[in-house]
């Protein structure tokens, strides 16, 4: 299976530089703290056990025609609202069946994260249900919304000194190291891989089987790399849109260079969840199944927000906006059926959505 026709869609103002670091990337190999557990591969039964295990534990959320969206873009628009979710985001599917599959001694030691706000919030709640101590790092940047959200669910959370995410896993894997306790990645795991996209997707597809093209934000590549899979796994036709910012197009610097750009410099952006470099698994699953690349910035990431609050009356968070930020401003390409749109979260500060909404 290859990538067909794969294209990059972005604003005029788009950048490419996107090189990583060398040390950070000497960093990550010599540092990265693995889970003692045997890796798991992602398969469809994966994606099986992680929806039977999340079936009545989190919420099964609508898949909402959008008569606008339907007739900017010329094909019937569905909003996956993520948004609606467990945790205000889609995090709560990977964090919690990660979780489950822990070893007895991995749950007694607890486990370490690093997190721009979801992940971590979703890993508070399910380790809150699991009985499973749980330390995040967070950016300097971190929401606030978020970070209240973690520290209210129990999580012993810890402030970086650096506002990128990429360095502050770097803090994260070494604390794990140092205290010798199983990392979670927040992405980087085929576990994660299976709840966040592969069971999305699962869901997308009961509802709505007729559904070709899928567009969807990409930070780490998680959800991303879940979807695609079982989405080309099922329709080998099915269009894969990858929606990013342009300040941190991981993936698409991933693509030029022909390696996974595991770290990047940090970049000021509203749309912190899909900020910092693309995981090596991740980058393995999608460099064969992603078709566009669509890039975004964040004037276009707000307006979207505002959009969605006047047409669908919606709180979405500026992450979660990236995806209509691209069908907005014609960057997802020509669309051939019906065509699903991943709303990831909610979860944002008054204070932000005050100046988003009032600019």
């Amino acid at each position: 299976m290859i990538a067909r026709g794969f294209a990059v869609f972005s604003s005029p103002s788009a950048t490419a530089s996107a090189s990583p670091s060398s040390h950070s990337e000497l960093f990550r190999a010599r540092n990265c703290a693995k889970m003692s557990a045997a890796m798991s591969q992602l398969t469809l039964d994966l994606i099986a056990e992680a929806a039977d295990f999340l079936r009545g534990r989190i919420r099964r959320t609508p898949l909402e025609p959008s008569a606008a969206l339907s007739a900017k873009l010329g094909v019937p628009v569905r909003l996956k609202l993520e948004s609606l979710q467990v945790t205000g985001s889609f995090k709560i599917r990977g964090a919690f069946f990660r979780l489950s599959r822990l070893t007895d001694a991995e749950r007694r030691s607890g486990i370490v994260t690093c997190s721009a706000g979801n992940h971590g919030k979703a890993c508070a709640y399910a380790g809150r249900e699991l009985g499973v101590r749980v330390t995040i790092h967070v950016p300097s940047s971190v929401d606030e919304a978020k970070y209240r959200g973690m520290l209210a669910l129990g999580a012993d959370v810890k402030v970086s000194k650096f506002p990128g995410y990429d360095e502050t896993e770097e803090l994260a894997q070494e604390d794990a190291r140092k205290s010798g306790r199983p990392f979670l990645s927040a992405f980087d795991d085929a576990d994660v891989m299976a709840g966040n996209g592969g069971t999305l997707a699962v869901e997308i597809l009961e509802d709505l089987p007729q559904a070709t093209d899928f567009i969807v934000p990409v930070g780490g590549g998680g959800m991303g790399a879940g979807l695609a899979f079982y989405t080309k796994q099922k329709n080998p036709a099915a269009r894969f849109i990858a929606c990013q910012h342009e300040v941190s197009p991981g993936l698409k610097a991933s693509f030029e260079l022909g390696r996974a750009v595991t770290r990047l410099p940090s970049g000021e952006t509203l749309a912190g969840g899909i900020e910092g470099g693309i995981g090596e698994q991740t980058f393995e699953i999608l460099r064969t199944r992603v078709d566009h690349i669509a890039l975004v910035n964040d004037a276009e990431i707000c307006a979207a927000l505002r959009w969605m609050l006047d047409e669908h009356q919606y709180l979405i968070e500026p992450t979660a906006a990236a995806t209509l930020a691209a069908c907005l401003n014609g960057r997802v390409g020509v669309l051939s059926g019906p065509a699903v749109v991943v709303l990831s979260g909610r979860n944002v500060a008054g204070s932000t959505i005050r100046k988003i909404v009032c600019s």
